[in-house]
């Protein structure tokens, strides 16, 4: 879409005060721009973007490291037809669910998308709680070493014969930062934090802290969601209770039986490992459904924790969307 066209289409809606003061430059407005909607589990993040790309004609890229995969649709809160057909979403149900996802497959992914989406005229609006995944796509990952394909592939050969927590325990030998950062199911992390330590004699965890996350790829203007922790975790117990009514358990059976082990690292997700807890006969439906919501606000809070540490977030309330769009804009015409 035309930028001019944009803006008088713009005007026209409902923002002709802020219009009539905008200067139209003739390099593309959008470009190096995003918009980063973030926040704990169950606040509101993808109602609230999917209001921001109405208001500023955008696009939303998901930040969701379990959305990203087809069939896993309850417990992962993926956005539902009415909210697809409000804004456009990208990166959503698009990958089986034994296929790996890391952050550097999403960095190239997102990068993708925010081209397409700047291309056409549009605002990229960037909205998750996978805090890793933002943080790489904002400001990118560390460099780390070649990979040697020898001791990738001695290791590879030990996970299918003693199983990927064998791996895992070794890691936490050798480096324990890592190893408490990484499911032991997941194996692609595992083996490459091995793989760096053995071929290079440094952590991993010593290479991120190096990094340090320090040159900005995108310009960004980065929202927080946020609302009293007790009311979050109330209403997260209520969001448990109408997965559960939506067929949360049904999913994860049908899963199960069409050949998706619970013992994938996408199944090994809150949700569908504690519905999985209950097929395999460990736990009984009360102890599942009372893990499943502790476990969901205790990966809220982990959230809080992580996005708290960044001092480039705007923290507002989560229906606080009257100052949201005074910042972003702020943050397009400066």
């Amino acid at each position: 879409m035309n930028l001019t066209f944009f803006y008088k289409e713009l005007c026209y809606k409902d923002n002709k005060q802020w219009c009539q003061q905008l200067k139209i430059e003739k390099r593309i407005l959008f470009m190096n721009k995003v918009v980063v909607i973030c926040g704990p589990t169950g606040i509101g993040k993808t109602r609230f973007a999917i209001q921001v790309s109405q208001e500023f004609n955008g696009e939303i890229i998901s930040a969701d490291s379990m959305q990203v995969y087809k069939f896993l649709d309850i417990g992962t809160a993926k956005p539902d037809a009415r909210e697809l057909a409000a804004a456009r979403h990208h990166l959503v149900d698009f990958l089986d669910p034994k296929q790996d996802f890391d952050a550097g497959m999403y960095v190239n992914a997102a990068d993708k998308a925010i081209k397409d989406i700047v291309n056409s005229g549009r605002l990229p609006i960037v909205a998750g709680g996978t805090g890793l995944y933002i943080k790489a796509l904002i400001h990118g990952l560390f460099r780390s070493y070649p990979v040697n394909a020898r001791v990738i592939e001695k290791y590879m050969k030990q996970v299918q014969e003693k199983g990927p927590e064998h791996l895992h325990e070794r890691l936490t030998q050798c480096d324990p930062e890592s190893a408490q950062k990484i499911h032991a199911h997941d194996t692609f992390r595992v083996v490459r934090a091995l793989e760096i330590f053995e071929t290079n004699g440094v952590r991993m965890s010593a290479c991120q802290k190096e990094h340090q996350f320090g040159q900005k790829r995108y310009e960004t203007l980065k929202i927080g969601l946020h609302m009293d922790r007790k009311i979050l975790y109330e209403r997260i117990n209520r969001r448990v209770d109408v997965m559960i009514q939506q067929g949360l358990y049904e999913e994860v059976l049908h899963l199960i039986e069409n050949g998706y082990s619970p013992d994938l690292k996408s199944m090994q997700s809150i949700g569908y490992k504690h519905m999985a807890l209950y097929i395999k006969g460990i736990v009984d439906w009360d102890e599942a459904v009372r893990l499943l919501k502790r476990d969901s606000r205790r990966y809220a809070k982990r959230q809080f924790t992580w996005f708290n540490k960044d001092t480039d977030i705007h923290w507002l309330g989560h229906d606080r969307f009257d100052t949201a769009s005074d910042l972003i804009k702020e943050f397009l015409t400066s």
